[in-house]
């Protein structure tokens, strides 16, 4: 049994409209949220995610922007953990611990840069350590045997398993292959975060023996896409549709 970890990016399509897809997405069984800075340039992420995150910057949002909507955030589901998805640039650009700070300050309890490697983080492990939360690696299954057994046993809480090579966004289906790295990426007691292309209840049903929390994220993206897309101007909506497929994910990471 698995809980459900839904991502969102801050800011999308708008700071109002963004409160009411976390609510829906707590409200559907989200046990934690994965609240993404807008950056230029999101490398791991898919054609959906990419587009959102360049609406946001296109209205001229910053990083400030995106605590201040965290904060509010937790501030209304103190409950739930906040973890902040972003990218190394945003992190260097105030130096790493002023980030850390603020971020913390917002109510965020960890952090997942998705391309800063787990054995060269310039640091970013031993200061959250120092504020007491999460610093989550990125590893995906193109990982050496090594290189997966190291960040394995180095006393990680989590670790974000990426179930596929690629972008976020395409269908993943879930295969023995995929379970068995899953098992090695477990092997030293994190609690494992899987995710990439889940979109339905039968892959969750699949993935949650095998870890902590399924993450889903383009899902739900595409879903403000497309209602943005007819008109974006009855919220109701799109909250019934963000917690419809919420609770429909997460009914069944808990069977």
């Amino acid at each position: 049994m698995a809980n459900l970890m839904a991502h969102q990016v801050a800011g999308y399509p708008d700071d109002e409209t963004a409160a009411v897809i976390a609510d829906a997405l707590v409200d559907g069984g989200a046990k934690i949220l994965e609240i993404q800075l807008p950056f230029s340039d999101p490398s791991a992420d898919g054609k959906i995610i990419q587009n959102a995150n360049a609406k946001v910057l296109a209205h001229g949002y910053t990083t400030q922007k995106g605590f201040d909507f965290i904060a509010k955030v937790h501030a209304k589901h103190p409950d739930v953990e906040l973890f902040v998805m972003t990218y190394t640039s945003i992190v260097f650009r105030p130096g790493i611990e002023c980030f850390v700070q603020r971020a913390v300050a917002a109510g965020v309890t960890g952090f997942i840069v998705g391309d800063l490697p787990f054995d060269c983080d310039e640091g970013l492990g031993a200061i959250c350590k120092k504020y007491h939360v999460h610093h989550i690696p990125v590893i995906a299954p193109s990982v050496t045997d090594e290189r997966l057994a190291k960040v394995a046993h180095a006393g990680y809480h989590y670790i974000y398993s990426v179930l596929r090579a690629g972008t976020t966004g395409s269908a993943t289906t879930i295969t023995n292959e995929m379970v068995n790295y899953i098992e090695k990426c477990s092997a030293g007691g994190a609690r494992i975060l899987g995710g990439f292309g889940i979109q339905n209840g039968e892959q969750c049903r699949v993935l949650a023996p095998h870890v902590h929390s399924v993450v889903a994220g383009s899902v739900f993206v595409n879903i403000v896409t497309c209602w943005c897309e007819e008109g974006g101007k009855d919220s109701s909506t799109l909250y019934d549709k963000i917690y419809a497929k919420a609770k429909e994910l997460s009914d069944a990471a808990q069977v």
